[in-house]
């Protein structure tokens, strides 16, 4: 069994509660695949560098998961004929971080200083 994290970024149209809904159906195909999901993050409504598909604002989850590396091209084509994923991308670790990402630790920074 090989780590990944995988990003998925949704359309910004979507509500928080359907993008969470959306992540679960992914824990849902990683654990049909035969792999599972370790720890995931909700990073929220983020500007996009450019527009993609008429969206200028994503929806931003990130999954780290456990997954054997065979299975890896078909979670990849389950993500691209998704309607509601503008991107993703999945990048192989050699351990899963135990502390929060580098995105959440910027939240929870700016909220300390307010």
């Amino acid at each position: 069994m090989a780590y990944y994290e995988s990003v998925l970024v949704f359309r910004q149209d979507l509500t928080e509660a359907q993008v969470k809904e959306k992540a679960s159906k992914f824990t849902d195909i990683i654990k049909e695949l035969g792999g599972s999901v370790k720890s995931s993050e909700f990073w929220g409504l983020k500007s996009l560098a450019y527009v993609i598909r008429k969206n200028r604002k994503a929806h931003y989850v990130l999954l780290n998961i456990e997954l054997p590396g065979a299975q890896i091209a078909e979670l990849e084509r389950r993500s691209r004929i998704d309607e509601d994923v503008i991107r993703f991308l999945n990048v192989r670790v050699d351990e899963l971080s135990k502390t929060p990402s580098i995105m959440m630790k910027k939240n929870t920074d700016t909220e300390e200083a307010e």
